[in-house]
């Protein structure tokens, strides 16, 4: 479970975060809708520590993330997220790119990190693709490649931070039907995302940002197709 109480995030006096509070039970599909510099992608890197927080507390299974003693390297397998760019290294072909973190990482051998990232290459449609070099693939095919980059960690739970958002409109249905595959899948995984069709057939619930606060959550049918607060509505009457 990711339990979220009272985090607050500021840059310098600007409060991001106004005390969140969000609970993720295993095998939950949360997607995050709001405008943007709302705060959605800022709580996604404070769950990862990737930025700090100024007040609250992140919980990952029972680890205080935010907690001096606790070990985020550790804390990150168990962690996978994947950014806007999917920031492959272009020197390495797309078999490298996937076993490199098993590898240095989790301390596989070469055999075996072969073996995991031929797995999740196939997972997500990349099968056939194992000896292309990154920049002779779409940009699709690339977003791809970074969510198998992250399932070759074997993480618990996803992270995803608006991954169709630099993609070319033909190119984003091949990546939302990998994340609806990993839903499937039973991933735990929360979701950045503007696809407000996604976010209502794929998450079990929805959570509209707006202005650092959780203004709506709920089932995701129900916030999408009926949200009971103004600013919900407000929203969604711009972006469909």
């Amino acid at each position: 479970m990711i339990e979220l109480k009272n985090v607050e995030k500021k840059f310098g006096d600007l409060r991001v975060l106004k005390g969140i509070d969000l609970s993720v039970k295993r095998g939950e599909v949360i997607s995050i809708i709001g405008a943007s510099g709302s705060g959605k992608s800022t709580m996604l890197y404070c769950i990862n520590a990737l930025e700090q927080i100024q007040g609250g507390q992140i919980v990952v299974d029972g680890i205080d993330v935010h907690d001096k003693s606790t070990n985020l390297n550790e804390l990150r397998r168990h962690i996978g997220m994947v950014f806007q760019q999917w920031n492959s290294f272009p020197h390495l072909t797309v078999l490298e790119n996937v076993a490199l973190a098993p590898r240095l990482v989790l301390g596989k051998s070469k055999e075996e990190a072969r073996h995991i990232a031929e797995k999740q290459l196939k997972h997500v449609g990349l099968g056939d693709k194992l000896d292309v070099y990154p920049t002779r693939m779409s940009g699709g095919q690339q977003q791809r490649l970074a969510i198998a980059r992250a399932l070759a960690m074997e993480p618990d739970y996803m992270l995803f931070d608006e991954v169709t958002s630099a993609l070319d409109p033909e190119l984003v249905g091949e990546v939302l039907d990998t994340l609806r595959l990993l839903s499937d899948d039973g991933m735990t995984m929360i979701v950045v995302t503007h696809e407000i069709s996604f976010a209502r057939d794929v998450s079990d619930r929805v959570a509209f940002f707006h202005q650092g606060v959780i203004e709506e959550i709920g089932p995701a049918q129900q916030l999408i197709n009926d949200p009971q607060k103004a600013r919900t509505q407000q929203f969604l009457s711009k972006v469909r």
